[in-house]
């Protein structure tokens, strides 16, 4: 059996070699956003309305040289944002990228996901992307963390799938049988495999995926080392993904990119295979996604949480014309009437719309409900809610 140490003293020497991510530091705040980084916008997605505060805790697990830790300060200016990693070579540069972006308002620690409990008092958000797979016992990773998940917090996950790195792993194998007794020198590892898709033929199954999906992140021997040389990775599906969920003790949230889990974009045109899938339950029928659509399913990104969450229900009008609005802080191109949405898509808003949105972005102060917003800017009740549905506004009970 591998030595638990050895692997993340392995894993450890990668990321000092090869410090990940490798984007630039900048001395300005961080471009765009990705919503699932904004305190406000993970937590609507995951119980239809705004959290009641934005002075929380949130620690950034496995942080790596501090790409997403920038990220989690900039888009949450109340918040406390620690971060950690295993890596101390990772960890200076992501020292460095905080204090140059003028977000100096992180700490970090010296500390592997294990070590979590080390940390003082608990966290209302976590975020842990990219790393359980490559830990020696995600298992024991994950619940380290969840003991760390404050009372009615939320913890966003990225993991590997299984079906959609499929060359991928051939690839780690190939370079690993080359480099014999090298295994281990990373940058030897980067030089092999580099060859290996240089000299293999053009029309070769594992050149042609790495062409269409992953060449231009790998044009830099980070990424490329992060993907083929990995001494350490454990790639999922869905049975094996819902075991390390279950084992968390944490309640499923969702998938964070649901339009992927979506059957209808595979099995619309026939009603009769879509009512044969109306007898799976929700892990059935994500098992079923993922074996017709393997290729595009090359990792799982979700929400976890701890205890139970306030669902909002705006179903009835009376709720929804109570509802206090805000605009979304996750858009790009604001104020127009053609934008970019939470998830980076194009929306076209009506006139209509455009005046309610304004209203609603100026309402931070002024408090007003949705039906008192109506009464200076119509618009019909469905297409309110339609906004809702879309994540443009985010909504919150009147006290």
């Amino acid at each position: 059996m591998p030595d638990p140490q050895a692997i993340s003293a392995a894993v450890a020497a990668l990321y000092n070699t090869y410090p990940f991510p490798p984007e630039p530091l900048l001395d300005e705040p961080p471009p765009g956003y990705n919503w699932r980084w904004n305190w406000s916008a993970a937590y609507n997605f995951c119980t239809g309305q705004k959290p009641k505060r934005q002075n929380i805790r949130i620690l950034d697990a496995g942080c790596g040289t501090g790409c997403g830790t920038e990220y989690l300060v900039h888009l949450n200016p109340q918040a406390q944002v620690t971060g950690i990693d295993l890596s101390a070579g990772a960890l200076t540069v992501a020292r460095e990228r905080c204090q140059r972006s003028v977000n100096d308002r992180a700490e970090f620690h010296h500390l592997s996901l294990y070590d979590a409990n080390q940390l003082p008092g608990k966290f209302e958000m976590i975020n842990c992307v990219g790393v359980l797979h490559h830990l020696p016992d995600p298992i024991r990773g994950i619940q380290s963390l969840a003991t760390k998940l404050a009372p009615g917090g939320i913890m966003h996950i990225f993991v590997y799938a299984e079906l959609g790195r499929w060359e991928i792993g051939l690839m780690q194998q190939a370079i690993a049988l080359l480099q014999g007794n090298q295994k281990g020198d990373y940058r030897d590892g980067v030089k092999v495999g580099r060859q290996i898709f240089e000299t293999l033929p053009e029309n070769n199954r594992l050149v042609q995926r790495e062409k269409e999906r992953w060449s231009m992140e790998n044009q830099r021997d980070e990424c490329f080392a992060d993907m083929y040389v990995h001494p350490q990775e454990i790639d999922y599906n869905i049975e094996t993904l819902f075991q390390l969920i279950d084992a968390s003790g944490l309640k499923f949230l969702g998938f964070s990119n649901p339009r992927q889990w979506t059957l209808d974009r595979l099995l619309g045109k026939n009603s009769d295979l879509i009512d044969r899938a109306k007898g799976l339950s929700d892990r059935q029928r994500y098992r079923l996604i993922e074996l017709l659509d393997p290729s595009s399913v090359t990792h799982y990104e979700f929400f976890l949480g701890r205890g139970e969450l306030p669902l909002a229900d705006w179903s009835s009008d009376e709720a929804l014309l109570n509802a206090i609005p805000e605009r979304s802080p996750c858009m790009d191109g604001w104020a127009s009437r053609c934008l970019f949405n939470y998830d980076y898509q194009i929306v076209n808003l009506s006139e209509p719309e455009f005046e309610f949105m304004k209203a609603c972005d100026e309402n931070q102060e002024s408090q007003r409900t949705i039906g008192e917003i109506l009464s200076d800017a119509p618009l019909e009740l469905e297409t309110v809610r339609s906004l809702q549905q879309q994540q443009l506004i985010l909504l919150s009970p009147r006290s």
